[in-house]
């Protein structure tokens, strides 16, 4: 049977689609070299042994994990009808990309309970007590409160992150998402701390959200009262465009809710793009990470904001970035280690070379680290994370110490930001 010439040249487009975004990717890694032979389990486990090294399992969370699915199984999931149709060749491979990193069959039964099974086998590799905050995703609202299907990449509704945690609680936690335009967001936030969420998250160049709205106001005031943390997503968005607000994204737009209170949690640390200096009299574009190091070191916020280094040590990071962030020890009590899982299991993500070559990584490990990566890249990601040194400094045992800056009732002395 022959092929539709219109369906022949859409999936020509794919894969030239896939080719651009992959293959500069792949360019100077060793994953475009033969794959080399796996590691003995002797040096994988010693791998794991220091890794684990020093960290309390129970203090282990996992501040940024993604729950994902379509709502085939009852979830009330959704993502955009582009990203499953193949005349949409960008968005339909971004699909197939998020679904291949979580080890789904896009043609499997269940999306939605594929997705569940995976990341259960994968936690089952670490010791009793780590858990995972599982996010969920409100969808893109527009300056006057209407909800944007049309702009929304995914959603994960709040109830359905909160089932997942509440069924296997001993794995799992839930972080709700609510977008402060609603008109019964404040009703929304009240059954999110009612239903034990620990947090709440924003990615505001996606869902259309401005940090400075003075409608925001009463929403901050009810996170300040519960202590609950704020994560935002600051710097460059790839992997979920959404409303394409890239100036929203600003980190020195975080201001506003530690002004009022707020605890937040810089997500990534903003460690990918470009923002513009909203300090200078004549603002121009600067480092998104380098504002938000300068946020870092300003006194007033140094018991209320934070950052956590997923998708940190990604090969689209700069090495001035990851030199930073390990040698920075005064940050570190206030760094949550997260994964941002399904993303390390996007092998082109991550180039182990790279990180020789910055002299941050023991080549003596790649096989260890490929052999693991290939195997689970949870426990991929903490190893890696582990294994950095830059001039002899590593992140600290604090930043995967998660649970005392994410626990309801902790106190606030445990979360001063020391090491």
């Amino acid at each position: 049977m022959r092929s539709h010439p219109n369906r022949r040249h859409v999936l020509g487009c794919c894969a030239a689609a896939a080719a651009g975004l992959f293959s500069g990717l792949l360019a100077d890694d060793v994953a475009a070299a033969p794959p080399a032979a796996p590691a003995p389990d002797a040096a994988v486990d010693a791998l794991l042994a220091r890794c684990f090294d020093g960290l309390d399992p129970a203090a282990l969370w996992d501040a940024h994990a993604h729950l994902l699915g379509v709502g085939d199984a009852g979830s009330g999931c959704r993502i955009h009808p582009h990203l499953s149709q193949w005349w949409h060749p960008v968005e339909y491979l971004r699909r197939q990309v998020i679904l291949g990193a979580a080890g789904v069959d896009a043609a499997a039964p269940s999306i939605d309970r594929a997705y569940l099974d995976r990341l259960r086998s994968l936690t089952r590799d670490f010791p009793t007590g780590a858990r995972w905050l599982l996010y969920a995703f409100d969808e893109a609202h527009d300056d006057s409160g209407t909800p944007r299907p049309d702009w929304s990449t995914f959603h994960v509704p709040d109830a359905y992150a909160a089932q997942v945690a509440a069924a296997e609680a001993d794995r799992f936690a839930w972080v709700a998402s609510i977008h402060p335009y609603r008109a019964d967001a404040l009703q929304r936030l009240d059954a999110a701390l009612a239903g034990g969420a620990l947090a709440i998250k924003w990615l505001p160049s996606a869902m259309n959200i401005d940090l400075r709205a003075a409608r925001l106001k009463p929403f901050y005031e009810r996170l300040a009262a519960a202590d609950l943390p704020l994560i935002v997503h600051c710097g460059e968005e790839h992997a979920v465009p959404g409303a394409g607000r890239d100036e929203l994204g600003n980190p020195l737009l975080l201001r506003a809710p530690l002004e009022a209170g707020v605890r937040v949690i810089a997500a990534h640390c903003a460690s990918l793009g470009h923002a513009m200096d909203l300090d200078s009299a004549r603002p121009r574009e600067r480092l998104a990470f380098e504002l938000f190091a300068r946020l870092m070191d300003e006194a007033a916020w140094r018991g209320r904001l934070l950052g956590d280094v997923s998708a940190m040590f990604q090969r689209n990071r700069r090495v001035s970035v990851w030199r930073e962030v390990l040698q920075r020890g005064d940050w570190h009590g206030r760094l949550l280690h997260g994964s941002d899982y399904p993303l390390p299991g996007i092998g082109p993500l991550y180039s182990l070379s790279a990180l020789v070559r910055a002299e941050l990584l023991d080549p003596a490990l790649l096989p260890a680290l490929n052999t693991l990566r290939a195997r689970n890249p949870l426990l991929f990601d903490l190893a890696l994370k582990r294994s950095l040194r830059s001039d002899g400094r590593s992140l600290a045992p604090a930043v995967f110490d998660t649970r005392a800056h994410l626990a309801r009732g902790v106190s606030k002395v445990s979360r001063s930001g020391t090491v």
